[in-house]
């Protein structure tokens, strides 16, 4: 979130990010992401958001050009599965958590869009 200007970044399935004016409730942009976001963080002082993208293995690096404008300024590269994250905003570094997939078993009709298993001891 940023505090400041009261902007709410949500990150969605939908492959958008949307921000939000949390004052008002309104929609104030939209922004393109990758497939499999499952967090969101706010530099607040270089004005970057950053949504990881697990099922790409990528990382959307987004800048707020005013509360109300943003532009995708990269696309990273990331191990996939790599959907959560946490910004330390002392030395403006990221941290992704993810681990090593196994193989995506079979649809069924309990579970028509498995997930791949996680390998044991394969987390970083």
């Amino acid at each position: 979130m940023d505090t400041a200007n009261h902007r709410l970044f949500s990150v969605c399935e939908d492959q958008v990010m949307v921000v939000t004016d949390s004052l008002t409730g309104k929609q104030a942009f939209r922004v393109a992401i990758g497939r499999g976001p499952d967090a969101a963080a706010f530099d607040s002082e270089l004005g970057f958001v950053f949504s990881p993208n697990g099922i790409d293995g990528t990382l959307t690096v987004i800048h707020q050009d005013t509360p109300d404008q943003y532009r995708v300024i990269a696309t990273v590269q990331t191990q996939k599965s790599a959907r959560t994250l946490a910004l330390d905003p002392a030395t403006h570094r990221l941290f992704l958590a993810a681990a090593r997939l196994g193989d995506t078993p079979a649809a069924t009709a309990d579970q028509p869009q498995p997930a791949p298993e996680h390998r044991a001891g394969q987390f970083s």
